[in-house]
């Protein structure tokens, strides 16, 4: 039996080298070639050996992208010349990373496929600070959203979303915050529900913001974060202002001891 080409689609997870999964490593370590989207920590090609190529191929909004279709032209050729070929993509490629079009793509010209999944930012990004996205107090379930569809009419039902009350992770919604904001505010949703912003999750330069759906657009711009960012409404982030509140009591707990 003649063995097909195969092509990798690995997730290199949310940052933090620390958190690829051995299986993806392994991957990494075979590949003649990788091609990196933007948002890969270049930490983790640190697992490819000496002789692997490396293609840059990044994919972020409102910047400069490599066009899909040479990326998919790329895989295909590389891996009918007899390659070792992985895709690595930031968080899990089939969370809002295209896996699922470019699997579709490979096998249609005749490639092996095989997804490794990653962490995606929408779970490291809320348990980074404290933040679960289910509790049995205050949500049942989650939703992962994009803050932008791939047309206009493709666009989330934000009003239908707010009356869900699930937490709601938004995935790339900063650029359109304000009419989130809106949206899920006219939609019902309660303007002191509480909302967290993380930036750059698990990195060493992440930022987070913890806020209100009444003051989130004002806090962000305050706060001046950007994407790549995670938003997460709900309940649920009552965790991390918890957290908060009780670190700040320990903190005075531990000084008026100390000065006992």
């Amino acid at each position: 039996m003649t063995n097909l080409p195969k092509v990798f689609l690995v997730g290199a997870g949310p940052g933090d080298p620390d958190l690829l999964t051995l299986k993806a490593a392994k991957a990494i370590a075979r590949a003649d070639v990788i091609l990196v989207d933007d948002l890969v920590n270049p930490a983790i090609l640190e697992h490819a050996k000496p002789s692997a190529r490396i293609v840059n191929v990044g994919k972020r909004g409102g910047c400069k992208s490599t066009p899909q279709a040479f990326i998919e032209r790329l895989m295909i050729a590389e891996a009918k010349a007899g390659q070792c070929v992985v895709r690595l993509k930031g968080g899990d490629p089939f969370m809002f990373g295209r896996g699922g079009e470019e699997r579709d793509h490979l096998m249609a010209a005749g490639i092996a496929v095989e997804v490794i999944n990653g962490i995606s930012s929408g779970l490291a990004a809320p348990s980074s600070i404290g933040v679960p996205l289910t509790h049995r107090d205050w949500a049942q379930g989650a939703i992962f959203i994009t803050g932008h569809g791939k047309t206009p009419e493709s666009n989330p039902d934000w009003a239908l979303l707010a009356q869900t009350g699930l937490t709601l992770v938004i995935y790339m919604g900063v650029a359109r915050c304000n009419e989130i904001q809106a949206a899920l505010l006219a939609g019902g949703k309660a303007a002191s529900t509480p909302v967290a912003v993380i930036q750059s999750a698990t990195m060493e330069e992440q930022s987070q913001l913890i806020t209100t759906l009444g003051e989130l657009s004002s806090a962000l711009a305050a706060a001046q974060l950007g994407s790549p960012s995670i938003i997460v409404v709900g309940d649920v982030v009552r965790c991390a202002m918890n957290a908060v509140s009780l670190d700040v009591a320990d903190k005075c707990g531990r000084s008026a001891a100390h000065h006992s």
